[in-house]
């Protein structure tokens, strides 16, 4: 198992690589630094000025290979880049020059203060529904669960803000339309709504998804030999169906582990939460190239460890399955 880890862990490395190799080709395909400093200092900034600037963030280099005469290949702003994440040495913000290791330690407790609660009830209501639905398979309940998840799929996450903040918010003023503070009890009130759109806009795709996982599970012969045995019904599906989905759901579930601590960039954002997903937002509106650079990498590192983890849990689910 050790050496499955360590080979797995290696092959981040490449993959990690063309993640950023993408990431500064896009990047440069619309952009240019001296674009990103005149963006930040004023266009009527003069030459002197923005070199500086450029010279402070490593700009100033080539991007890929350095070819300048006795110069090292290698110091270059990608190679610089990807030494400096391997230190996990983020940088600093193009738009305002505050180190962006700090901006992440400040927007992922906002962040995790929502896609948590968000995603664990989000978890249990769909998988309880799901089940439901199951246990009354072609029932008229089960019927109308369907045609109201894939309603639910239609409707756009734009449309749970709107609809949340004026119903919630402006027409009863249950909670705050918008804002976050931390002022102990009375942070949930600013949360409450942000978890209540998250749970809703996620939930009619989970339940339609966790429904059709659980219906093959149905079909197969170990639950017709748990009924023949005279199992309940409640028993086969919450003990030997729920067991034996357990790899479907793993692979559903972990692997949306990493998208918790990112954060959730539309609801942030609307709802003005100072998360990790508000900040990759604005990041995005001023062209911070730093920013968003250090954003899809630490996204890209935690999507695979997200999977990594994914085949530590097949292990542990199923005895059958080893990591080798």
């Amino acid at each position: 198992m050790v050496t499955y880890l360590i080979r797995r862990v290696l092959y981040m490395i490449p993959i990690l690589f063309g993640v950023m190799l993408i990431t500064f080709v896009l990047f440069y395909l619309v952009n240019t630094p001296e674009s990103m400093a005149l963006r930040v200092l004023g266009p009527k900034a003069d030459r002197q000025t923005v070199e500086l600037w450029m010279a402070n963030r490593g700009y100033d280099k080539p991007v890929f290979i350095n070819t300048t005469p006795g110069a090292r290949w290698y110091d270059s702003q990608f190679f610089h880049t990807l030494w400096s994440f391997a230190r996990f040495d983020l940088g600093i913000s193009d738009f305002n020059d505050e180190p962006i290791l700090n901006m992440v330690k400040r927007g992922i407790i906002p962040s995790l203060l929502i896609t948590v609660p968000a995603f664990v009830l989000g978890l249990f209501l769909s998988l309880y529904l799901s089940l439901l639905m199951v246990f009354v398979r072609d029932s008229l309940l089960d019927k109308w669960g369907i045609v109201l998840s894939v309603a639910a799929m239609s409707i756009p996450v734009m449309v749970y803000v709107i609809f949340g903040q004026w119903i919630a918010a402006n027409l009863f003023s249950y909670f705050p339309a918008f804002g976050f503070n931390y002022e102990g009890l009375s942070t949930a009130r600013f949360l409450a709504l942000p978890v209540i759109v998250m749970v809703l806009s996620g939930l009619g795709s989970d339940v339609r998804l966790y429904r059709a996982i659980f219906l093959e599970e149905v079909k197969a012969d170990y639950i017709r030999t748990a009924q023949a045995k005279g199992c309940s019904h409640a028993r086969v599906l919450l003990v030997h169906m729920f067991k034996n989905g357990m790899i479907s759901l793993i692979t559903l579930v972990v692997a949306s582990l990493p998208f918790l601590i990112m954060g959730s960039l539309v609801v942030e954002s609307f709802f003005g939460i100072p998360g990790l997903g508000n900040m990759m937002q604005q990041a995005i509106n001023t062209l911070d190239f730093s920013l968003i650079r250090a954003n899809v990498y630490i996204g890209s590192l935690l999507f695979l460890f997200g999977l990594l983890l994914t085949d530590i849990c097949y292990a542990i689910a199923d005895p059958r399955i080893r990591l080798q």
